[in-house]
């Protein structure tokens, strides 16, 4: 497998910058600098550059990597370390290995010019498999040992009353099935290119057995974040059309990896920044995306067969992919909390240690407020149901017949508007707790026939009160009873 350099280097800087900041320290570090125009702007975040020159802000480390050619390193990514690491070596010692790229982590001014690394040891090394098992990014990247801890949201939820269901769910769909669990897919897979990075592990497209595939990548340091999502996909009853097809999954090298169905047009929130949709595809976009989370949300017996409930946990434009027939696909159950079904006592958690939730921005205000009581995992259905919310003005956002004859809006996140692309926390607690404000809805649907109906329906799944919230099933039998 060949990696892209510009696409690796691209998403692991993104990834570390979001999910990992260093704290800040004492320093007078400098180091050489050298990064791509896209690196250049998330850089720069460890400390300010000077043309070729960087004076470190965060960290007293150098890092550098460098790309072999012709048996010669190339440095590619030269700077501050953006993550805070130890770096005894004085020079650059190549520490870091990943097919045909060198790094090295170092602690004395400009010490990342250049590499010292052994060429025999390098070429010893290909000869196991190229996968190192202390990958912590989520982009098949390596950092040096001890250089990350992986914090956890620690969430409570709100009590939650039972509220009626509307109709059964639709039935899984079954057919299309790969079994290839539990093998080794270095013989049989090929992997093509990165097309998105997570909070834990990197997405590429592949094939296998000459079909086209998705592939979820977790570092070997990361195994208890796959074992987690994988049991999701494979719980009993779990396929649907609204769900994302689990096909198998496996090892390559030392890396863990999920085989799942191939969505081509990628993740919701990447079709709506560059599509606008008449009312005919947004309404199938809404519909298929309301029926995958009501059937995840449902608890189903069938020939002696039992799927429990399953919370979401994160659900965002991101954890949604979009086919090529433009219908709707749940995906990324890292987060997800199974729900157990306890005669006259409700729903409850599996929860095993912390529980861990999503996308801030998509939080409900019950769990924005940290409130909630882990005994009743219920509450974590209907915070589900307030993202679905959500992620449902997102996308009529979207529509061209919505807003007549207006320009549509550029994509927007929820609350993009009113609070920028990246909320805080603290902004989030005043306008969505205290407030109790929610994105704007254009006045222009008034004029369209569903215009009213999508604004109660609206309104009804982000209630402040999550008692008075809709379930997930009521929600998508209000959208099947819409017309084209």
């Amino acid at each position: 497998m060949r990696l892209s350099m510009s696409v690796v280097f691209i998403a692991f800087i993104a990834w570390l910058l979001k999910y990992i900041p260093a704290p800040a320290v004492t320093t007078e570090r400098r180091c050489v600098f050298l990064a791509s125009p896209q690196n250049t702007e998330r850089t720069q975040k460890a400390g300010n550059i000077n043309g070729r020159s960087q004076d470190c802000a965060r960290t007293d480390c150098c890092m550098g990597y460098f790309r072999l050619e012709s048996g010669k390193p190339k440095p590619v990514l030269l700077g501050c370390s953006i993550i805070h690491t130890s770096c005894p070596n004085l020079l650059c010692h190549a520490s870091v290995h990943l097919q045909n790229y060198i790094g090295c982590a170092c602690s004395s001014d400009f010490c990342n010019m250049n590499i010292t690394w052994n060429q025999q040891a390098k070429q010893n090394e290909y000869k196991q498999p190229p996968y190192i098992s202390d990958l912590l990014s989520a982009n098949i990247f390596i950092i040096p040992a001890g250089a990350l801890i992986l914090l956890f949201f620690l969430i409570t939820a709100l009590k939650w009353k039972l509220l009626k269901c509307c109709r059964p769910v639709t039935p899984p769909n079954t057919h299309d099935m790969l079994e290839v669990a539990n093998i080794d897919l270095d013989k049989h897979l090929e992997m093509e290119k990165v097309v998105a990075c997570g909070h834990f592990a990197s997405v590429w497209q592949g094939t296998f057995h000459g079909s086209s595939v998705a592939l979820k990548v977790f570092p070997t340091a990361l195994q208890q974040k796959f074992t987690k999502e994988k049991d999701v996909y494979k719980l009993p009853l779990m396929m649907h059309s609204g769900i994302v097809r689990f096909l198998g999954d496996g090892k390559i090298g030392q890396e863990f990896v999920l085989v799942l169905e191939l969505a081509t047009q990628g993740s919701l929130n990447a079709f709506l920044s560059r599509t606008v949709s008449d009312w005919a595809c947004t309404l199938k976009l809404a519909q298929t995306l309301s029926q995958g989370l009501a059937y995840l949300h449902t608890d189903l017996k069938m020939n002696g067969v039992y799927k429990p409930a399953v919370a979401h946990c994160d659900l965002s434009s991101s954890n949604v992919l979009v086919r090529a027939d433009g219908s709707c696909a749940l995906c990324d159950f890292g987060c997800s909390t199974v729900l157990q079904c306890q005669a006259l006592q409700g729903y409850s958690g599996i929860v095993e240690g912390r529980i861990q939730m999503g996308t801030l921005q998509y939080m409900s205000p019950e769990i924005l407020e940290g409130c909630v009581n882990l005994s009743s995992g219920r509450c974590l259905l209907q915070g589900d149901v307030y993202s679905f919310g959500l992620l449902l003005w997102e996308l009529l956002m979207r529509c061209s017949d919505l807003c007549k004859d207006s320009p549509v809006p550029e994509h927007m996140l929820p609350y993009e508007m009113e609070l920028g692309r990246s909320p805080s926390l603290e902004d989030l607690l005043t306008f969505v707790l205290e407030k109790r404000l929610r994105p704007t809805i254009p006045h222009l649907w008034t004029r369209v026939s569903q215009g009213l109906i999508l604004h109660e329906l609206l309104e009804d799944c982000w209630d402040h009160d999550a008692d008075a919230r809709l379930t997930a099933e009521c929600a998508a039998n209000r959208l099947a009873s819409l017309t084209l």
